[in-house]
Formats: structure tokens, C-alpha cells, sequence
């Protein structure tokens, strides 16, 4: 009797509670995903594991930023970055250059520029994102709606966990 309520104290207890934080923590501070596209190479690559914290504040996210989302168009969840915020206008020129608002922002972490090209108008409430790797990239400029309303945002991506030859903060 005495051993059995000690194996509960000892073990099961503390095995309770650590998987009821472990829960609480994925569903509500961060998650992992896995990179399943080269569509934002050399940033992000095949195969990457990335810790991805939650938004719940849609005023916090910066052009630049990387972030994972649900597109219900793809019916997938996906990783890129954020282009176009609420309101703004954005043109992606036939040289790969983008500019918002009439002017153009510096992108030192696109290395393959091409795809198409286009004008937007983001509507309130909704960003457009496109991939680091512009050539390879099925992103805004393909879908039929290219923009992602802020409640399909899940969160942004912060770190390479592995591999663990490319463990590093993502900016």
C-alpha cells in the first residue's frame, strides 16, 4: 500500500504535470513545424525544424517578419514572409524588385528573384506574403485571394532548432 502511494507521488504525479504543461505551452507560447519547400531557400531550408512563437496581437507583426499561417485557399498551413501590410500598396516589378507605397525596400535575403508580377492593395486585416526564394515560390502573386486575413495567423518563426549545423535565430 505504502509503495503504491509513492510509486503515485513520486512518478505519476509529476508525469501529470508535465504533460499538462507541455500541452499548455504548444497550444498557447510556441510550436515546432518541419519545412516541407525550398520556397524560403537560403533563409529557410528542406527539412528545417523551427520554433514558431504564437501571435495573439496582429498590430505586432513588422514587413519582414517570418510567419506561419493557414491558408484556407491551399487548405494548407504555410511559412513566408510578410510583404504587404494592412492598407499598404505593393508592386513586384519584372526586374524582381518590390516596392511598397511607391518605394522600394531593400530585400538582402532574396538570392533568386523571377516569378511573376503584380500590384496589390491590402485589404484591412489582411497581409501579403511572399517566399525568400522568388523563382520557386508558390506564394500571394499565384493564389486567387493573395492575401491572409490576421485571424489565419498562427505565429512567427524564431529559431532553426535543427539541423544542428544551422541552429540560429531567423531574421
Amino acid at each position: 500500500m505504502k509503495l503504491s502511494k509513492n510509486i503515485i507521488k513520486d512518478w505519476l504525479i509529476p508525469i501529470i504535470i508535465a504533460v499538462i504543461l507541455a500541452f499548455l505551452i504548444n497550444k498557447f507560447l510556441f510550436f515546432k513545424i518541419n519545412v516541407p519547400s525550398e520556397s524560403m531557400y537560403p533563409t529557410i531550408m528542406i527539412g528545417d525544424n523551427i520554433y514558431v512563437t504564437r501571435i495573439y496581437n496582429s498590430n505586432n507583426i513588422k514587413r519582414g517578419d517570418i510567419i506561419v499561417f493557414y491558408s484556407e485557399e491551399l487548405k494548407m498551413t504555410l511559412i513566408k514572409r510578410v510583404i504587404g501590410l494592412p492598407g499598404e500598396k505593393v508592386e513586384v516589378k519584372s526586374d524582381g524588385t518590390v516596392w511598397v507605397n511607391n518605394s522600394q525596400i531593400k530585400e538582402s535575403y532574396v538570392k533568386y528573384n523571377g516569378g511573376k508580377t503584380g500590384s496589390f492593395i491590402v485589404p484591412e486585416g489582411k497581409y501579403l506574403f511572399l517566399g525568400d526564394n522568388r523563382a520557386n515560390s508558390d506564394d500571394s502573386r499565384y493564389w486567387e485571394n493573395s492575401y491572409i486575413s490576421s485571424k489565419d495567423i498562427q505565429g512567427k518563426a524564431q529559431i532553426i532548432v535543427y539541423p544542428f549545423n544551422r541552429i540560429g535565430l531567423l531574421k
